[in-house]
C-alpha cells in the first residue's frame, strides 16, 4: 500500500467519503489510488473555488467534513475565498494539498511556493507530511484536528504519496465532542436573564435547529429576553412550525438601531456583532457602549444541552413557544422584480428544501417573505466572500440527495464560480438555480453611497466598475453550454411557470430572472 492509498483508506475509515478535486501532476498517485480504494466518491470541479465552496456546502448539510484535493500553492490560492468562508463559519474540512517531491523543492521549480504560508490564512491547522510511512497517521491527525468545526490542511509531497507505507491505513479516529458549557457560565446567564435589565440572546454558529429555536422561544417567554440570530448563521431551520426569531440586520445603522436598548447581550455560538465594513461616522461595534456582552457558548460547544439547562434552571419548560403558522402567498403577476420573485419563491418552496442564499441585494425581500413558508433549511454566506452560492449548492445536493436544493444567486457573484454549473450537470444534481440578473454589482452601488465616496454619487468611470452589462450576461447560453437546462423569465407569470416546472422535475435547471435593481 503506497502513501496515497493509505491516506484515502484512512479518510474512508473515518466516514469521509466525498472528495472534491482539481488535481495536477503532483497528485497523480492520489488520483490513481481512487481506483484502488473503495468507498470514496470523487467529484471533479473545474475551478478550485468551486471545490472549496462545495466542501463547505457538503459539510454544513452532512454534519461532517468533506475532503478536498488541490494542486500546489496556486491551486490552494484559487480555493482561498471559499476556504475563508468555511473558516469564518466554523465548517469542518480536510484539505489535501499536493506538493513537489521533498527532494525537488530545493530546485525552486516554477510552481514551487510556500503552501504553509498560504494555508495559514484559511486553516486552523496545517501540517506537511514527511514520509510515506507517516502519512496515514498524519491524515488521522488532520481528521481529528478538523473535528466538528475546523479547517485542517495536510500537505502531501509527491514522494510521500507514491512511497510505500508499511504501516498501512489508520482506523477510526476519536473526535472530540461538543464541549459542555461550564456551570459558572450557565449561572452567569441565568443571573442576567432574571435581572431587571433588557436582555437579548443572540444565537449563531454552524447550525440553528428547529428544536433550538423552540427552546429559545420558551426562554424568551419566561424571561422577556429578545431572541435574535447573528446576520449570517451558516444554517438555520425555518418555515412553518419554527420559532419566531429576529435576525440582526446586515446594514450597520439598522443593526445598531435594532439592539440600541439592550443592556445584556448573551452570545450563544455567535461572536460580538460588528459592522461588516468601516463607514465614516458609523461605529464599528453594533452593541451600545453601556451593553454588557456575555459570551455563554462558542460554535463548538454543546448548545442543545446548554439550552435545556437554561430552560430547567429558569423553569421555562411549560411555556408555549411562538411559531410561524403556514402562510403560502398567492402567486403574483405583472412585472418581475425582487419582491414579486420573493413571493413566487415563498409560494413554491417545497417541504424540506435547502435554500442556498447568495442573492445579495435581490435576496433582501426573500428572507422575510419565506419565514412562514413550508419547512426548509436556509444556508448563508458566512465569510462575506462572494462566489460561494453555486458551489455550496453542489455540496449541499451531494450531502442531501433526497432534498431539493434552491440556489438564489446574484449575477455578479455567479460569475466568480460559474463552472459549478458543469459539476451540477456532470453529477446530475437536483438543484434549481435562480440568477437575479440586474446587470449590476448592486451591492457595491449601495456601499459606494454609504461610504460617502465622491459624495455618494459615482462618476462615469466609477459607475462603469459597478455595472456588468455591455455586453449583457446570457446565463441561459452559459448554463446550456455546460449541460444545464435553462430558461429566462422577464415577467412574474413566466417566473411562476418556470419555477413550478423546475421544482416538479429532477436534475439541475437554471432560471435567468431578469430584474431591475432593488434601489
Amino acid at each position: 500500500m503506497n502513501g496515497a492509498e493509505s491516506l484515502l483508506q484512512t479518510l474512508v475509515s473515518n466516514g469521509i467519503e466525498v472528495c472534491f478535486t482539481n488535481p495536477g501532476t503532483s497528485e497523480m498517485h492520489f488520483v490513481a489510488a481512487l481506483d484502488e480504494v473503495e468507498g470514496m466518491r470523487c467529484v471533479l470541479c473545474l475551478f478550485e473555488g468551486v471545490l472549496s465552496g462545495a466542501a463547505h456546502g457538503y459539510a454544513v448539510m452532512a454534519g461532517k467534513p468533506a475532503s478536498t484535493l488541490l494542486h500546489l500553492g496556486p491551486g490552494l490560492g484559487n480555493a482561498l475565498a471559499n476556504l475563508h468562508n468555511a473558516k469564518k463559519g466554523d465548517i469542518p474540512i480536510v484539505n489535501i494539498i499536493g506538493d513537489h517531491a521533498t527532494y525537488h523543492l530545493q530546485y525552486n521549480a516554477p510552481l514551487t511556493s510556500d503552501i504553509g504560508a498560504i494555508s495559514s490564512a484559511v486553516s486552523h491547522w496545517t501540517y506537511t507530511s514527511q514520509s510515506a510511512s507517516d502519512i496515514a497517521k498524519d491524515t488521522a491527525n488532520a481528521i481529528a484536528q478538523a473535528g466538528i468545526g475546523k479547517v485542517a490542511t495536510l500537505i502531501l509531497p509527491a514522494d510521500v504519496s507514491w512511497g510505500d507505507n508499511p504501516n498501512g491505513a489508520e482506523g477510526a479516529v476519536p473526535i472530540n465532542p461538543a464541549k459542555v458549557v461550564s456551570k459558572d457560565l450557565v449561572d452567569g446567564a441565568v443571573t442576567r436573564l432574571q435581572s431587571d435589565k433588557k436582555c437579548m440572546i443572540m444565537i449563531g454558529g454552524r447550525k440553528i435547529t428547529k428544536e433550538q429555536g423552540l427552546m429559545l422561544s420558551k426562554l424568551s417567554k419566561a424571561t422577556d429576553a429578545r431572541i435574535c440570530t447573528e446576520v449570517f448563521p451558516s444554517r438555520i431551520s425555518r418555515g412553518s412550525g419554527s420559532a419566531v426569531i429576529e435576525r440582526l440586520p446586515y446594514i450597520a445603522e439598522m443593526a445598531i438601531d435594532h439592539i440600541k436598548d439592550i443592556e445584556h447581550l448573551i452570545l450563544i455560538g455567535a461572536k460580538a456583532p460588528v459592522s461588516f465594513f468601516a463607514y465614516p461616522n458609523v461605529p464599528s461595534t453594533i452593541a451600545p457602549d453601556d451593553c454588557e456582552i456575555f459570551t455563554l457558548a462558542g460554535p463548538n460547544d454543546d448548545i442543545d444541552q446548554l439550552l435545556q439547562k437554561l430552560i430547567d434552571r429558569i423553569g421555562a419548560g411549560d411555556k408555549q413557544p411562538d411559531v410561524y403558522p403556514l402562510n403560502i402567498p398567492e402567486l403574483p403577476g405583472g412585472p418581475l422584480n425582487a419582491q414579486s420573485a420573493a413571493t413566487t419563491i415563498a409560494h413554491f418552496i417545497p417541504d424540506n428544501a435547502i435554500i442556498v442564499d447568495e442573492a445579495i441585494t435581490s435576496g433582501m425581500p426573500i428572507f422575510p417573505m419565506t419565514m412562514a413558508a413550508r419547512p426548509h433549511d436556509w444556508l448563508n454566506l458566512t465569510g462575506g466572500s462572494i462566489g460561494w452560492g453555486l458551489p455550496a449548492a453542489v455540496g449541499a445536493a451531494i450531502a442531501s440527495p433526497d432534498r431539493k436544493v434552491i440556489c438564489l444567486e446574484g449575477d455578479g457573484s455567479a460569475m466568480y464560480t460559474i463552472q459549478a454549473l458543469w459539476t451540477m450537470a456532470r453529477e446530475n444534481l437536483d438543484i434549481l438555480v435562480v440568477i437575479f440578473n440586474n446587470r449590476k454589482y448592486s451591492i457595491l452601488e449601495m456601499e459606494f453611497m454609504k461610504t460617502g465616496a465622491r459624495g455618494g454619487v459615482p462618476g462615469p468611470n466609477a459607475a462603469s466598475t459597478l455595472a456588468i452589462g455591455n455586453p449583457d450576461l446570457d446565463f441561459v447560453s452559459m448554463a446550456q453550454g455546460m449541460g444545464v437546462s435553462a430558461t429566462r423569465a422577464t415577467t412574474a407569470e413566466e417566473f411562476n411557470e418556470q419555477m413550478k416546472s423546475a421544482l416538479e422535475n429532477k436534475g439541475p435547471h437554471l432560471i435567468d430572472a431578469v430584474v431591475p435593481t432593488l434601489f
